[in-house]
């Protein structure tokens, strides 16, 4: 009985070498976030609407690489996707270093912090999609799910930790240390990565992504479908706890994390049991009810458990519907696969925004938990329709 256990210790060992490198990504992505916004808008004398661009350009960056990270990890390997991926980070890192020393031009700044995002935008698409490549091919397609899994927990971690301390950065050396440290860590991970192993190119048909983007998209919809909830609650948890007079918003995005965490290290295992479409089905379903929670909630906390029901419910979506739809394409288009499934889950945060701030401006900030609910258990019935697709062929 211990070989197993010695063999599923060293498969996550595995994969946490890998998904570090997702981590250092994320990191680089949390430090500038909450800083970069004031300052565009305060320190360079720029609008609120070029601030948005500033922030919006890596997000874009990274939706319209995906076809690109995808077709490079299949046909050179995921190992140098990743690598690649680092590369643009640390590019990223010195362009923000010097638009902050070429602060006195303004517009040359400017289009130096740009081009920085752009670069970092598409470095986390390579190194996102070609983590995950990399540790399905060192452990095996039957350990995708606890690949996925633990590369979420690598990205939500790294944002939560990166997004605080670029701020004390910020306040303490100025924004050159966030350029200074992107440009370091990047630098480390590529010396780390180096000399690993990397995972075999598979050799056989590649798929056009197009035909790979089609192939996913039913599964790639639920995944949008559940993930506004997440989008709707991150942009716009803190103005609804305003509009009612409450205080500690941020303990909701606390309990959230801490629930999707939770759930995905203790019950990822269900997926390869239970099935996808199952493990989703049901996830899903517990995720609307923490979208109605939130939305019914006359104490905080009541939005605090619908928080946390939110989190727990969307642990396993990404998952569960990923290797559903990934096992259904050629091995040798994975990598493919994986970056047109990814679109989806970025298509949704950047849907949200918009979306919501909409129906809020209509209705109020509770009526958006009310929509992403309904979302929520479309996905589930979409998850439930697909499933019995399955189980007819």
């Amino acid at each position: 009985m211990s070989t197993p256990r010695l063999s599923a210790s060293s498969n996550t060992l595995q994969i946490i070498t890998v998904v570090f490198f997702t981590f250092i990504s994320f990191f680089c992505v949390g430090l500038p976030i909450a800083v970069l916004p004031g300052y565009v808008h305060d320190d360079m004398g720029y609008g609120s609407v070029m601030a948005g661009i500033v922030i919006s350009a890596q997000y874009l960056a990274t939706l319209l690489s995906r076809p690109m990270s995808g077709s490079l990890a299949d046909r050179l390997g995921a190992k140098r996707a990743v690598m690649y991926g680092m590369a643009c980070c640390g590019l990223s890192g010195v362009l923000t270093f010097l638009s902050t020393s070429l602060a006195q031009f303004p517009m040359t700044s400017l289009l130096l912090l740009l081009g920085g995002r752009v670069l970092l935008g598409i470095g986390q698409g390579l190194v996102g999609t070609g983590s995950i490549s990399w540790g399905v091919g060192l452990v095996g397609a039957e350990n995708m799910a606890r690949v996925i899994s633990f590369n979420g927990i690598a990205s939500y971690g790294a944002v939560a930790i990166g997004a605080p301390l670029g701020v004390v950065m910020v306040d303490s050396l100025g924004l050159w240390s966030i350029g200074g440290l992107i440009a370091l860590l990047c630098a480390i991970a590529l010396l780390l990565a180096w000399p690993k192993r990397p995972s075999p190119i598979v050799q056989g048909e590649r798929l056009p992504f197009s035909n790979v983007f089609l192939r996913i998209a039913p599964n790639g919809t639920a995944l949008a479908l559940g993930s506004i909830g997440f989008g709707a609650l991150a942009t716009f948890i803190t103005l609804y706890y305003a509009s009612v007079g409450w205080e500690g918003a941020a303990y909701c995005l606390t309990a959230f994390g801490c629930a999707f965490i939770g759930a995905r290290l203790l019950f990822v295992g269900t997926i390869k049991h239970l099935g996808g479409y199952r493990v989703a089905i049901v996830c899903l379903a517990v995720e609307s009810l923490g979208l109605f929670l939130l939305w019914a909630a006359t104490s905080p906390w009541l939005a605090l458990a619908g928080a946390a029901l939110t989190g727990f419910g969307l642990s396993l979506v990404y998952p569960a519907l990923g290797v559903e739809a990934v096992t259904r394409i050629p091995a040798a288009s994975r990598s493919s696969a994986l970056g047109a499934y990814a679109v989806f889950f970025d298509l949704a945060l950047g849907i949200a925004g918009p979306l919501m701030g909409a129906i809020a401006g209509e209705t109020g900030f509770a009526a958006i938990f009310l929509v992403a609910a309904l979302m929520a258990l479309t996905g589930m019935l979409l998850s439930l329709w697909l499933l019995r697709g399955e189980t007819r062929t």
